[in-house]
């Protein structure tokens, strides 16, 4: 028997897909728990359809993150930081940071759980982070952390 899976179904396939299972399995499992209907000619249609639509709206998601990324490419940020008497600096940039600075200094509301810093930003110069976007995209923003000058006197 041919069904449409509504669901993703362990073991047998995601959302949308076609597949071919027993009767039984359909009439006992699938169909009680809204996993699957039967795939009629008509069904097939609006499936075919509606992927398409996915795949287009899907398509121009991943059009506009790619821009993004290429804007996010273009950028320096500037963390203006205190230094000690070795050049180390009191604490450290943060994601949350990178994330503050690049809604602030660009506009751009960017969650600070998608950017990535290897290790602890703790010296003065340039940096580089990246930023995990969504469509398996990911782009790099630049970092530029100055020490603050302080008159001695």
């Amino acid at each position: 028997m041919k069904v449409i899976l509504r669901q993703d179904v362990p073991n047998l396939g995601k959302v949308g897909e076609t597949h071919e299972v027993p009767p039984g399995y359909f009439r006992n499992y699938l169909q009680p728990r809204g996993l699957a209907g039967e795939a009629t000619a008509g069904q097939m249609k609006v499936q075919q359809a509606r992927v398409a639509q996915i795949s287009t709206k899907e398509s121009r998601e991943a059009d506009q993150t790619r821009k993004l990324a290429d804007e996010l490419a273009q950028i320096t940020l500037t963390f203006t930081v205190k230094v000690g008497d070795q050049g180390r600096m009191y604490g450290s940039v943060t994601a949350k940071d990178v994330a503050d600075e690049l809604k602030k200094a660009q506009g751009l509301d960017i969650d600070r759980h998608k950017i990535v810093i290897g290790e602890a930003l703790r010296s003065a110069g340039e940096h580089t982070v990246t930023v995990k976007l969504d469509h398996g995209v990911e782009a790099s923003v630049k970092l530029d952390l100055v020490p603050e000058t302080s008159e001695a006197g």
